[in-house]
Order: C-alpha cells, then sequence, then structure tokens
C-alpha cells in the first residue's frame, strides 16, 4: 500500500497557552502549512511559540474546490496540520468535512491512501467533566444549542436522557439557554435536576457554577460580569 500525504489533526489550547503537547509542537513546526478557522487566532499561537509556518484559513465558508486544492496537496505528498480556534478539531467543527473528503478519497483507492493522524490534546468537554464532580462514565455530548431551528427540541429532548448531557453555548446566548431550561415545565423534569456551568476553562478566570437551573441563571443574573468566555454546560 502507498501512502501518500498526510492530514495531522492537531488539539491546540483552549485557554491557556501552556497547555500544548510537545508532539503538538513539532507536527505544526514539521507541517508544509496549517489549516485554521481564524489565522490571526492561530497566528498568536505560533508566535508564542516561535513558529515560522504557513497557514490558510479554512471554516465553516470553505467551498468544495477549497476541499479539492487540499486533497490535491495531500495527494502530491505534503504534510498538512488541521487546527480549530481551540481545542480539539472536528468536534462541534467544520473540520469533520475535510475528513470526510480524505475518507471518501481512501474507500476509492485502497492501494493509495492519506493517512490521517490524531495529535490530542486539551477538550472543552473532557475538561469540564473532569472537574464537574458528576460521578459516572457516560455522558452524551450534544455540541452546540441550536440558535433558531430545533431550539425547542432540543430543551425538550433533555428529559430523555439517562445520562449527564453536555453541550456547548456562547456567552451571547447563554442567559437565554439558562432561561430555557429554568422555564422548563417541571412534568418533564427530575425533582434532583441540576445545572452545572463551566467557563473560562484554563484561564485565570476559570469558573464552574452549580445548581438547580434558577439558582444559576439568578447567579449570572447578579453577576452580569461574569457573562464571558465559552461556556460549557452539564445537565446532571
Amino acid at each position: 500500500m502507498e501512502t501518500e500525504g498526510k492530514l495531522s489533526v492537531v488539539a491546540t489550547p483552549i485557554g491557556n497557552l501552556e497547555d500544548i503537547t510537545l508532539r503538538a509542537l513539532r507536527t505544526l513546526k514539521e507541517a508544509d502549512y496549517i489549516l485554521c478557522e481564524d489565522t490571526r487566532v492561530t497566528g498568536k499561537l505560533l508566535k508564542h511559540y516561535e513558529i515560522k509556518a504557513k497557514t490558510r484559513r479554512y471554516d465553516a465558508h470553505s467551498s468544495e474546490k477549497s476541499h479539492e486544492t487540499i486533497l490535491n496537496d495531500l495527494k502530491e505528498g505534503k504534510h498538512i496540520a488541521l487546527v480549530s480556534d481551540a481545542g480539539t478539531p472536528c468536534v462541534s467543527d467544520p473540520g469533520v468535512l475535510l475528513i470526510k473528503t480524505i475518507h471518501n478519497h481512501n474507500n476509492g483507492h485502497p492501494m493509495s491512501i492519506i493517512m490521517v493522524e490524531a495529535i490530542p490534546g486539551p477538550s472543552a468537554v473532557t475538561s469540564a467533566f473532569s472537574i464537574s464532580g458528576v460521578t459516572g462514565n457516560k455522558f452524551v455530548f450534544l455540541g452546540f444549542v441550536p440558535h433558531k431551528k430545533g431550539r425547542q427540541t432540543f430543551f425538550e429532548s433533555l428529559s430523555t436522557y439517562k445520562m449527564p448531557v453536555i453541550f456547548y453555548e456562547s456567552p451571547h446566548r447563554i442567559m437565554k439557554t439558562l432561561d430555557s431550561l429554568k422555564n422548563m415545565s417541571d412534568d418533564n423534569l427530575p425533582i434532583d435536576w441540576k445545572v452545572i456551568v463551566a467557563r473560562e476553562l484554563t484561564k485565570i478566570h476559570e469558573e464552574v457554577v452549580k445548581g438547580t437551573p434558577e439558582e444559576v441563571f439568578e447567579y449570572f443574573i447578579e453577576n452580569p460580569d461574569h457573562v464571558r468566555g465559552e461556556f460549557v454546560v452539564i445537565i446532571n
């Protein structure tokens, strides 16, 4: 079997720039170029570690032609690194479309494949779960809460899960989400239903807030200056 190029899926810090592996740094240095959501965000990381690497924009708006260009580069033997703005790529992230493109190529050319490797590291999901105090070793991850279409169905479905549920929310919509949780019918929720909100993970102002949906909502109403950063919400 002949190997063509290689795509390295590289996890990067979710806040604290020290949270990056030696392997990740070496990979970013060795890559022919780095695909990133925002070249400015990735540029700060590269500058911090004095990595002089070429970067190219790759996000949810990347076209099919963009995928073809990347695929052709890989077929020519290039080594490309894929990063997100923070954390592990392809988890609630458009990078999964590129991975699918490569897998489709490999399935059609089983004797000549493009290697896809994982360079593991920070993840907001596992980081939040590890400090939440939730017992057990199972949870359901739902990605980001839908903005409009499917939002009501999303919240109505939460009570159907028999294990903790984790999802992401932005600072612009966290209060709307907490209000939705607070206003859900008591008939649909367990008596001891709790909400855990983790924000600013790995940063100076890292915070975990626990309580009933109403208690957590009131906390952020009383502390509006804490409605900042990315949020991980755990329902237990």
